[in-house]
């Protein structure tokens, strides 16, 4: 028989009584309070540094901003400020480098200006180019020939040509106008022609089966297609237009250096040679350097750089430019990085 005493017996779950207290609430593990507590201090900590990143990146992009509007600033006012003169006695140095053409270092606006600033300054005896360059746009050279002529005799000084690496077809074309040419024995000299070049692939085209369709108004619009077959009319119109150029450029070689030309028939076939050729050519007059151009010839031995170059204004507005735009990409990057 069960004993009615035997506690053990008890239901599981009595009711509780209406006047019975409740069950008190269970109690944390201090592991899972410590847990908790690091957590939200963490969260805390990680939006207030979130807080200050974000801060520091707008400041970070006020001071850009303003660092580059005052860069530019600077640079327009760096533009239009008058160039400053030197009253000592120097030689004023022109450099012509690299390909000529009109988006280049060396482009006819870039020399001409150079030359007016070099021998407007009343200090300068006499403007000397340093030429090196393998040639480039006859127009563009034929532009700074004819300024040469100009500005000599407007400002009666002599201007000189000296030669380092190369001063080859265009180049030459304007060291012609120059009163004399240096060289070094080992520079490259000459190349007095003209070329036009191109690529032709009609015969590539039927090989492979493709139809070129080309639709132009004028029959001759075209010719100059590498897709599209060259006609003997159109050839001759090209070699004519080639010789008329280079007549001119022998004109120009000729007016410049005179009876100093040799008799040579190989002089305007294109061909170039070193500066000890060239001089014994009379496409140059004497081996020579800028710095014994300056103490021998014009006795002026202190040099002054009046090439107009792109200044580290224009490099800085360019690259930063490129930087802001690089670093908001960046940004947006991290942002939905952090968003997903």
């Amino acid at each position: 028989m069960q004993d009615p005493q035997d506690s053990t017996s008890a239901p599981a779950s009595a009711p509780a009584s209406p006047g019975a207290a409740p069950a008190p609430a269970p109690v944390l593990n201090p592991v899972d309070e410590n847990w908790a507590r690091k957590t939200l201090v963490d969260l805390a900590y990680a939006n207030l540094k979130e807080q200050q990143s974000q801060r520091r990146w707008k400041l970070g992009m006020r001071l850009a901003w303003l660092l580059f509007l005052g860069l530019v600033v600077w640079q327009l006012f760096s533009l239009n400020s008058p160039a400053t003169h030197t009253s000592f006695p120097h030689t004023a140095l022109v450099t012509v480098q690299g390909e000529i053409g009109p988006d280049t270092e060396a482009s006819a606006e870039n020399v001409m200006t150079s030359m007016r600033t070099a021998l407007e300054d009343p200090g300068s005896k006499a403007l000397v180019l340093l030429i090196n360059s393998p040639g480039g746009s006859p127009v563009q050279a034929g532009l700074i020939n004819d300024e040469i002529t100009r500005l000599r005799a407007l400002h009666n000084k002599p201007i000189y040509a000296v030669v380092e690496e190369s001063c080859a077809s265009a180049a030459y074309y304007i060291a012609a106008a120059a009163d004399q040419i240096y060289v070094d024995k080992a520079s490259l000299v000459g190349s007095i022609g003209v070329l036009m070049d191109g690529f032709g692939f009609t015969g590539l085209m039927d090989k492979l089966g493709v139809e070129r369709r080309l639709m132009t108004a004028g029959e001759n619009k075209g010719f100059l297609d590498p897709f599209s077959p060259q006609t003997a009319p159109q050839r001759q119109h090209a070699q004519a237009m080639l010789n008329q150029i280079h007549t001119q450029f022998i004109d120009v070689v000729k007016k410049g250096r005179g009876d100093r030309l040799k008799d040579t028939p190989e002089l305007f076939s294109g061909l170039f040679w070193s500066g000890q050729q060239a001089v014994d050519l009379g496409l140059a007059d004497s081996l020579g350097s800028i710095d014994g151009v300056a103490r021998d010839v014009v006795k002026a031995p202190d040099v002054i750089d009046y090439t107009q170059r792109e200044n580290v204004a224009e490099r800085l507005v360019k690259r930063f430019g490129v930087a802001v735009g690089e670093g908001s990409v960046r940004a947006m990057r991290m942002a939905g990085a952090g968003l997903r």
